[in-house]
């Protein structure tokens, strides 16, 4: 018995040793084990506890939908930053170059005087504000140990997050008060540069509307200039000359002769001599020919400006439309008090707490004329005009870290 039971148990583990070894040549490289477990762990995570909702889930799906949009806006910023200078500067010089004559040949002194005079205005503020706007810090909370409130830890920087402060995914580390990326930038819209990116779009829809409407005659009268002279190019100018048409008015008088009876042999053999040599040497020399009508007076100077004003009409205003649109959706968001990513949360805190039976309020929201005060930096009158329709590089109100809460009824930067 003895013998049997040691058998057994000898024969039992040689079988789990050969079942060991043969598991351990099969197993699966590193990189597969860590993905699959890295999938299972996503699995795991829809259905880890009772706070998940319909949003962890669409954000855990289409993870790797918002790495890949994220990884390319990184990488083609610098596209977009030239593709804006480019714009503009073709804007700008299609109006030197094509509108400024123009202006000074046909308009008179005064109208002269404020073309002149807000157009450089506007450019000035639209590339003030756009350098300040892509080259100006977003503002980013510290990486020590403050003594400044916080409202929770950032699960990807695993660092203190002060309030209206959140995480870019593109720049990968937190902006405080962040509103949005902004990839016409390739910069954050935080704290520090939100003046500088409203303004910005504030004046370049300005300038779009102003190109848009002061250039609409020209607009139409370029477009009509074209489409006349492209009827004139398809009509064929002349009409063909080919066979023994060539001989018309190229044969001596004494062709009329021919149709006359002739009684002369002489006079029979000298018409049909030349007659012969007129029709070898221009049908089969020339060919066939036209009668050319004189070319019109449009030269591809005058077709190259008439282009050129097409397209900054069609350009501004497209981009005015759009940019005006985006603009006045940034005004609506300061007047309450609120960035772009507060506005989806304090919706949803408004239907939370609606089901509650309560009213939420936006705990950063002074009122409509507060929030302008504090957003353009306004401490005085003068500053209305120093500091919003002149090129201004002051900072803005507070420090982007901590915050006054709960509405006031009075102003809190009295002017």
């Amino acid at each position: 018995m003895r013998w049997c039971s040691s058998s057994a148990f000898h024969l039992l583990r040689c079988v789990r040793l050969r079942l060991c070894s043969r598991r351990g040549q099969n197993r699966l490289p590193l990189w597969i084990r860590e993905i699959w477990a890295y999938m299972r762990l996503l699995a795991k995570s829809l259905y880890f506890n009772s706070l998940t909702d319909s949003d962890v889930v669409f954000d855990s799906v289409f993870e790797p939908v918002f790495l890949t949009v994220d990884y390319v806006t990184r990488w083609f910023g610098l596209v977009f930053v030239y593709l804006v200078v480019i714009l503009t500067s073709s804007i700008v010089g299609i109006a030197y170059v094509v509108l400024l004559p123009l202006i000074l040949n046909t308009y008179s002194p005064p109208w002269i005087a404020w073309h002149v005079c807000y157009g450089h205005w506007n450019l000035i503020m639209i590339a003030f504000h756009y350098y300040k706007a892509a080259n100006t810090s977003p503002g980013y909370p510290p990486t020590e140990k403050h003594d400044g409130p916080v409202v929770s830890v950032c699960k990807k920087c695993i660092i203190p997050k002060p309030a209206r402060t959140h995480h870019c995914g593109i720049c990968n580390r937190c902006i405080l008060k962040m509103d949005h990326h902004c990839p016409w930038l390739n910069n954050c819209v935080g704290h520090f540069n939100h003046r500088y990116f409203f303004s910005f779009c504030l004046f370049m829809t300005l300038g779009c509307v102003y190109c848009s409407i002061s250039g609409r005659n020209l607009f139409l009268d370029a477009y009509n200039a074209l489409e006349h002279f492209k009827h004139l190019e398809l009509e064929k100018p002349g009409i063909p000359v080919t066979g023994m048409g060539l001989l018309i008015g190229l044969l001596p008088s004494g062709q009329v002769a021919l149709q006359k009876p002739t009684h002369s042999i002489i006079e029979f053999i000298y018409f049909y001599f030349f007659s012969v040599t007129y029709l070898f040497l221009f049908v089969f020399c020339f060919g066939k020919t036209h009668y050319q009508t004189p070319a019109p007076p449009y030269t591809f100077k005058d077709k190259m400006i008439h282009k050129s004003i097409i397209y900054m009409w069609v350009l501004t205003s497209t981009v005015g439309v759009a940019l005006g649109a985006l603009t006045f959706w940034h005004a609506v968001l300061i007047s309450r008090g609120e960035t772009s990513i507060e506005r989806h949360i304090n919706s949803k805190e408004t239907k939370r707490m609606a089901k509650w039976g309560k009213v939420y309020r936006n705990p950063f929201n002074y009122s409509r004329l507060n929030n302008w005060k504090i957003f353009l930096g306004v401490e005085k009158r003068s500053h209305w005009v120093t500091r919003v329709l002149l090129p201004s590089a002051h900072p803005p109100h507070g420090d982007g870290l901590t915050w006054a809460v709960f509405p006031v009824k009075k102003d809190l930067i009295p002017v």
